[in-house]
């Protein structure tokens, strides 16, 4: 979205090789408060020649750093998630100013990010290969080495934990990195990762700021041995060709359109809350966030008048009112694909029992919205809608539900409803997506891995298995001389 108000602070600058350089280019960005309030920022997006630079500097930087003692480079994260957390509020403030997330959750986000760099700078700490017997003169070192240069593209709507990860795994591996927050959320990004580099020697973590545009020319760069990217799943097939074409290793975490299969013989009031919960927080702007719903149709009128009852009950308004409890869409072209995707679900046959227009007023809100008796067809079902819809569809029984979850171009998570561990268990075997919740849509231990399917994404985009993929093996075959 764009605004020509002529009141928007200006961020223009980058960090590369560890100072903050003006940025040169004549391009400019400019973004406004979700929340209404008039407020905005315009971002001048890195020139080709200042993403080279960035490339420069992360290049010149990667010997010295992947020579690191890895416990140094785990003490460097450690400082880091420190500085984060000293500052978790401010960045949370932030985060809420430039795309309305709630405030008690944009500052928990900022802490969530904090307990990611801590827990890398403890995994990075652990297996670094192993050692074969040979011959009885010889053996075999398996090494595992950094890849070099990484590019690290992140998104909006979760950008401090989604950054935190995907920085933190690659540096505590003794790679270097050029990192790109989204032009949505560029002042809070460019910020958080401005303090992790403050930890960190010269050069070893690079920041620009800027569109696809700069993406494009960071992804296009030979030196770039890996993009490690989360985002939609257009702007992931277009880096994936990109660097794909030239050798480089691509991580993808793109859209979803994630479901829930419900089982009969739940209380419908926890099953509704259950909905409610992944299809209402942030705005329904989450990549695992609940778009399409099963119902069983001994169940589906129980729990849609409580799910009703749930979605009235929110709170819209300012995300800087801790009494807030669904705040504004992101933007207005966010709007539009939501409000599209409901009305052509309503002319497909779909009806409306609550929400389901935009709200009068400033700032870009869309009320809980909850869709009964969806074509399976349609845009709110089928493809990703990122907004605060629950689209439910009815369904004979759990075997339907289960059957009709597994299908569509996304693999990125589901969530499993049921009293029945039989059925729980059946459902994580045969649903092929990255991740299965059994009986809560959000949550999970540390140190968990899953791998996305089909558009939403390949490679791990989390956990120990992360730092694998930022790394390449090596073998060392070593004799002793003769004599």
């Amino acid at each position: 979205m764009t605004t020509t108000r002529t009141d928007a602070a200006e961020h223009a600058v980058h960090l590369v090789g560890g100072r903050a350089v003006a940025a040169t280019g004549g391009r400019r960005l400019h973004r406004i408060d979700p929340a209404g309030s008039g407020r905005g920022t315009t971002v001048v997006p890195a020139t080709t020649a200042e993403v080279t630079a960035a490339v420069d500097a992360a290049w010149a930087a990667r010997r010295e750093w992947r020579r690191t003692a890895p416990a140094e480079r785990a003490a460097c994260l450690r400082a880091a998630a420190a500085a984060l957390r000293a500052n978790a509020d401010r960045l949370g403030d932030l985060l809420t100013a430039t795309t309305g997330r709630l405030v008690g959750q944009s500052r928990e986000s900022a802490a969530v990010a904090a307990d990611l760099l801590d827990e890398a700078a403890t995994t990075g700490l652990g297996n670094a290969g192993r050692v074969l017997a040979g011959a009885p003169a010889g053996l075999d070192v398996v090494r595992r080495e950094p890849r070099g240069v990484v590019a690290v593209i992140t998104p909006w709507n979760d950008p401090f934990p989604t950054a935190a990860g995907l920085l933190a795994a690659a540096l505590v591996t003794g790679n270097t990195v050029v990192h790109k927050p989204s032009e949505r959320s560029a002042v809070p990004g460019w910020e958080l990762a401005r303090l992790v580099a403050e930890a960190l020697p010269p050069g070893v973590l690079n920041v620009l700021t800027g569109d696809g545009e700069t993406g494009a020319a960071l992804v296009a760069d030979e030196r770039v041995a890996l993009v490690a990217h989360v985002g939609s799943t257009a702007a992931g097939r277009r880096i994936a060709a990109v660097a794909g074409a030239r050798g480089a290793k691509v991580l993808r975490e793109n859209g979803g359109a994630d479901a829930v299969v419900v089982d009969s013989g739940l209380d419908p009031r926890w099953v509704a809350e259950q909905v409610a919960l992944g299809a209402f927080t942030n705005t329904g702007q989450i990549c695992t966030s609940v778009e399409r719903v099963y119902l069983p149709d001994d169940v589906a009128d129980a729990v849609l008048a409580e799910l009703v009852t749930v979605a009235e009950g929110l709170v819209v308004g300012n995300p800087a009112d801790p009494a807030t409890t669904l705040g504004p869409l992101v933007d207005r072209d966010q709007l539009a694909v939501v409000d599209k995707h409901v009305r052509a679900a309503v002319a497909g046959g779909a009806r409306c029992l609550t929400g389901g227009a935009p709200l009068d007023g400033p700032g870009v809100y869309y009320p809980a919205t909850v869709l009964d008796r969806c074509p399976r067809e349609t845009a709110a079902v089928a493809e990703e809608t990122f907004g605060p819809v629950a689209a439910v569809v009815r369904v004979r029984d759990f075997d339907e539900a289960l059957a009709l979850a597994g299908t569509g171009r996304y693999g990125l998570s589901a969530t499993v409803l049921t009293p029945d561990l039989g059925r729980a268990l059946r459902a994580a075997e045969e649903l092929e997506v990255g991740t299965v919740k059994v009986n809560g849509v959000f949550g999970g231990a540390p140190g968990g891995s899953a791998d996305p399917r089909r558009d939403s994404g390949s490679g791990a985009g989390y956990g120990p298995d992360l730092l694998t993929e930022m790394t390449v093996l090596k073998t060392v075959h070593l004799e002793a001389p003769p004599g």
